[in-house]
């Protein structure tokens, strides 16, 4: 015969048993019904669509010396900062494709592009630092192209092919960006001598339109 003190831990640890699952299913509906409460209140938005421009890129040609404007088709976001850097981004990735006639290194290019308005050119405080503006309806900004090093660093030297990379970049902006009336360059946000041996970086370049062409050759005098 069982003891009954035993019993009574019998039916007292049934008991438990049967009130810890009737917790855990209660626990469980609650929580399944807050979820689909939360679904409900948050309903996944309609992606939206990017619509395309036409945007004008200062291409340039080492065999002809040549700066030409290009028009191409590609989404660019609206904040100016930010479209900036996307444009140029995707300017000097062109550079990279097979077919380029200014041919350069793939990989990532510009790091950041800063805007900076009129007035914080030149701050009031010597100690006061300038800030960038994102109103992109103001005039006579400074555009501060911040380039990576491992661009710098892979870049061809020489005269002609570092200045037409500037000259590329400072068209392109100019196009884009009315706004902007000077273009300065940093690497990995130092400033640094040159492109890659020639084309002067730490000078302000003013943003014009820099479409160059070859001269035509020249008529020999007979004699």
């Amino acid at each position: 015969m069982i003891p009954r003190y035993q019993r009574i831990l019998f039916w007292s640890l049934f008991g438990g048993i049967l009130l810890m699952s009737a917790f855990l299913l209660r626990g469980c509906e609650q929580a399944h019904k807050r979820l689909a409460a939360l679904n409900n209140a948050t309903p996944i938005a309609a992606p939206t669509a990017t619509s395309t421009e036409d945007i004008t890129l200062y291409l340039a040609s080492d065999a002809d010396a040549s700066i030409t404007p290009t028009t191409e088709s590609f989404a660019l976001p609206q904040a100016p900062t930010l479209r900036a850097r996307t444009l140029l981004e995707h300017l000097l990735a062109t550079y990279s494709l097979p077919a380029s006639k200014h041919p350069l290194q793939s990989g990532p290019a510009v790091d950041d592009v800063f805007l900076l308005a009129p007035e914080s050119n030149k701050p009031d405080k010597p100690n006061q630092p300038n800030k960038p503006s994102s109103d992109s309806s103001q005039p006579n900004q400074l555009a501060i192209v911040n380039l990576r090093g491992s661009f710098v660093d892979n870049h061809p030297s020489g005269i002609q092919v570092e200045a037409l990379t500037v000259q590329s970049i400072v068209g392109t902006l100019h196009a884009a960006l009315p706004q902007i009336t000077g273009v300065r360059f940093l690497v990995d946000g130092q400033p640094h001598d040159t492109l890659a041996g020639h084309a002067d970086l730490l000078r302000t370049y003013p943003a014009v339109d820099t479409t160059t062409h070859p001269a035509p050759p020249t008529e020999t005098p007979q004699q």
